[in-house]
């Protein structure tokens, strides 16, 4: 009962704060410059109808299957990007407005006609969000960059200098990400011939059973040593139990709260995914754990699990150097302190669409790139695909291929 009043309880507020958000947009951009008919009521009939898409997206990627659901995903995914834009600009643009509006009177000056500066300020809102909107909008649709990165660890085996891990993570299979992007991804992953894939959660955008072929071509992922996955924040939403399940006939090795030993070197029999044989590239034997955590939020709504570090670290021999996969960053605070070496993980996008970034870092001081503490690593992806909006400004979608160097032998 507890978890329902939750839900009813961030249900109305969410309500509450998208009709808020339209009101605004409304006031500032269609009755304060004082609009006229028949513009004025058309403007505001728009705003209803793109506000009710909003309502409609989550609905329709849960009961629709694509490509149905594409009809109410796109407009109301796009106006979900354009709408921050216009808020943000229509934000900073009172405050500016509130700053001269005190300045002057505090000097004796008149202000003047307010519709005329607020006609102008609404057309300058709109001209530089559809600008913003459609280069995100590009750049959001563009194939993910390919981003190599170099991390030396403490403890890293000299034996596994140079091993290669390519992450790929927030890839958000969907009613707009489909099985086209997927298999794109599969091919851009096998091009880099790595050591071991990680996908580090978020998936899927919708339930296992509307999504089921689109997520068909990551059965073609190969690893040398395997291709692994944890769970993220939508996955959980999206029914994480049988997303995993669904990950392992793709061929994944799911890891809930677990640990697997990766043996690496001449004879080693590790059961492998995939038709690669060992070409010599490591000559010595060389070990390390490999472990994987479930997002943090699995437990919100009850039944699906969550984050248990304590029990995925269980058991592991000291000193034997660890790699960590966890969806949010946030989960470094704690792993850092438990003597892990390395955690990969996902979930911020890099903030997607600027300024989106100072919110996520109010909440997670973690937003991409590499991080430190004591002797533990920390790599965060900008992620690989998008949420919400299909639009990226100032933080470009990523591959990630991760090289492990040991600093024995720098």
């Amino acid at each position: 009962m507890r978890r329902v009043l939750l839900g009813i309880t961030v249900m109305l507020l969410g309500l509450s704060i998208l009709a808020s958000a339209h009101y605004y947009i409304a006031k500032r951009l269609i009755l304060d410059p004082g609009l006229p008919e028949p513009w004025r009521s058309a403007g505001l009939l728009l705003l209803v109808m793109l506000a009710l898409s909003l309502v409609l997206q989550p609905i329709g990627e849960r009961k629709l299957r694509p490509p149905t659901s594409r009809w109410i995903s796109w407009p109301a995914s796009i106006w979900m990007g354009i709408a921050f834009l216009l808020l943000m600009q229509l934000l900073v643009s009172d405050a500016i407005l509130a700053l001269v509006g005190g300045v002057a009177s505090a000097a004796g000056v008149a202000s003047g006609s307010e519709s005329p500066t607020a006609a102008l300020r609404a057309a300058a809102v709109v001209a530089v969000s559809l600008v913003a909107g459609a280069i995100g909008l590009r750049n959001g649709l563009k194939p993910p960059m390919l981003k190599r990165v170099e991390i030396p660890l403490e403890r890293w085996p000299a034996a596994l200098d140079g091993f290669r891990i390519v992450q790929i993570t927030d890839i958000h299979i969907g009613p707009i990400l489909d099985r086209r992007f997927a298999q794109h991804l599969v091919e851009r992953v096998n091009a880099l011939d790595a050591d071991l894939v990680a996908v580090t959660g978020d998936l899927v955008d919708g339930s296992e059973r509307l999504l089921h072929d689109e997520v068909e071509p990551f059965s073609g992922l190969r690893g040398r040593y395997g291709v692994y996955f944890v769970t993220g924040n939508h996955d959980h939403y999206s029914g994480a139990s049988a997303w995993s399940e669904r990950a392992r006939e793709l061929g994944m090795r799911v890891l809930r709260n677990e640990r697997v030993e990766i043996r690496v070197g001449p004879g080693d029999d590790f059961d492998r995914v995939g038709d690669f044989d060992r070409v010599g590239d490591f000559d010595q034997v060389g070990v390390f754990d490999l472990v994987g955590v479930d997002d943090h939020r699995g437990d919100v709504f009850g039944r699906e699990g969550g984050e248990d570090l304590d029990a995925a670290l269980s058991g592991r021999e000291p000193g034997r150097p660890t790699v960590l996969l966890a969806h949010d960053p946030s989960t470094f605070k704690r792993a850092s302190r438990m003597g892990i070496d390395l955690q990969i993980s996902g979930h911020t996008h890099g903030g997607q669409i600027w300024p989106f970034h100072g919110f996520v870092r109010l909440v997670i001081p973690f937003i991409a790139g590499r991080y430190r503490r004591g002797s533990a690593e920390l790599y965060v992806s900008r992620g690989t695909g998008f949420w919400g909006p299909p639009m990226r400004l100032g933080s470009a979608a990523e591959i990630t291929e991760i090289t492990l160097r040991s600093r024995s032998k720098a």
